[in-house]
């Protein structure tokens, strides 16, 4: 744990008491905080008190003695309206801020200088991530991996020059951040998404924004029009910048070459990385992250041939493009980390043909025709969800599918499908383009539970139809 140690003495008001929540509290109070703590569920109530926090009815509180609001990132800040422990604390003229910023603090505080890699982007983020903390261990490094992904960032070991602290952060947490400064910086992409609770892409790109903007050292994808403009402002307050591009050859910068990562500048080219054959770094998308990622290490002095090492060896994240094995002839693919279209996109790119796809549950904005370019590729597509209906009306005439509604049947029928087809390989992949809460609590449980209904047909040959 990280104790917050700047905040002794006072009195803060903490709302949001899911994991992250209660880890924030007891940070706090190990610091030296007085935490009133408050949820609007009982049941996270009643967990925090069996961890020891208080907890205080906040919507009864004055919040002019509290010296802060700490806010659980899920917590809405500005959109669609302020929730309503943010217009109180507004009211008493609190700032109102969440757990990386406390982290940034006690770093800023105690070890300025302490190793700090941050990443967001709209898709990517978490396999980025992974990606820089593997990296770094098997360079010998010590890390401290967290953030969105995983382990709370309180939760972590204290800042530390002998420490590299791993983090990725939402929009949400960077939203919370305002004394984020991180030793690097790494904005992957942006395509919409959450703009429910950020209003429009322009507001959603100015709260990512802040993280590359803040950092000593940006490392940004140039790929959208979005962060190519990013990229662009950063370079003109002069501080370093990495341009990273698997489209084309930046003048400066990080790029894809066919399954090569390249170094160049000023005309100068070095090949870092072949990543062709790591079967967990699939597709373009992924030739993205690793060259992010091979940036980020490199600007803290992880050598080349250490970088092919753990580029070899990478395991590869949960959920995102996991492999689950083979069912009879086809490849079992986990992707429940796709929850927008865009990322579904990277997916089906990373097969030539042969897809037996699984799609569907909370609908995102603008559906799936923007998935149109890779239909071609898709044998059958199995419709779960809220979003059955309209998948299905998008893909009438151009792709198979079968209304399933339920995941069980949705992966039975690829299951006996996908024994027939023509491809060499063919895949079952799991990437819904929809978030879960129709169906399931989150991503991860949708996940775990599809990888435990095709666990059962592992080693088994199913019976083709005929």
């Amino acid at each position: 744990m990280t104790p917050v140690t700047t905040f002794a003495g006072k009195r803060v008001a903490v709302f949001g008491l899911g994991g992250s929540g209660i880890v924030t509290a007891r940070a706090l109070l190990a610091g030296g905080a007085l935490v009133a703590a408050w949820d609007d569920q009982e049941a996270s109530r009643a967990a925090a008190r069996e961890a020891g926090v208080p907890v205080v009815d906040l919507a009864q509180s004055d919040f002019k003695g509290f010296v802060a609001l700490v806010l659980s990132p899920g917590v809405p800040l500005t959109h669609p309206e302020p929730h309503w422990t943010v217009a109180k604390a507004h009211a008493a003229g609190l700032e109102v801020i969440g757990d990386i910023e406390l982290f940034c603090r006690q770093r800023a505080a105690n070890v300025p200088l302490a190793p700090f890699v941050a990443i967001t982007g709209t898709n990517g983020k978490s396999t980025s991530t992974a990606l820089i903390a593997h990296l770094l261990k098997v360079a010998g490094r010590e890390v401290a991996l967290g953030g969105n992904i995983g382990t709370a960032i309180l939760d972590l070991a204290p800042p530390s020059l002998d420490r590299v602290h791993v983090i990725e952060c939402s929009s949400y947490q960077i939203d919370l951040s305002p004394s984020l400064h991180p030793t690097i910086g790494v904005m992957l992409n942006l395509t919409p998404d959450h703009l429910d609770r950020h209003g429009d892409m322009a507001h959603y790109g100015a709260v990512k924004e802040r993280l590359v903007a803040a950092a000593d050292t940006a490392i940004v994808g140039v790929d959208d029009a979005w962060c190519a403009a990013m990229a662009d402002r950063r370079e003109a307050s002069k501080k370093t910048l990495v341009r990273v591009s698997v489209d084309y050859v930046p003048e400066t910068g990080i790029y894809r070459d066919g399954t090569e990562i390249v170094w160049i500048c000023l005309g100068e080219r070095r090949g870092v990385a072949d990543f062709s054959g790591i079967a967990t770094l699939r597709g373009v998308h992924n030739a993205q992250n690793a060259a992010a990622a091979i940036a980020a290490v490199s600007a803290l002095g992880v050598s080349d041939e250490m970088i092919r090492q753990g580029l070899a060896s990478f395991p590869g994240l949960a959920h995102r493009l996991e492999v689950v094995g083979h069912i009879g002839r086809a490849l079992v693919i986990n992707d429940t980390k796709a929850t927008n279209a865009d990322a579904t996109g990277k997916a089906l790119a990373s097969f030539p043909d042969g897809v037996f796809w699984i799609a569907g549950g909370r609908p995102k904005e603008g559906g799936i025709a923007s998935l149109a370019p890779f239909f071609e590729r898709i044998e059958k597509a199995y419709l779960i969800g809220e979003a059955a209906e309209d998948f299905a009306a998008t893909l009438e005439g151009q792709v198979a599918y079968s209304v399933c509604g339920t995941l069980e049947k949705a992966l039975g029928m690829a299951v006996i499908d996908a024994q027939t087809s023509k491809a060499i390989e063919p895949v079952i992949v799991l990437s819904p383009a929809c978030a879960s809460f129709d169906q399931f609590k989150n991503f991860e449980v949708r996940g775990e539970y599809f990888r435990s209904l095709a666990s059962a047909f592992l080693g088994f040959v199913p019976f083709a139809k005929g």
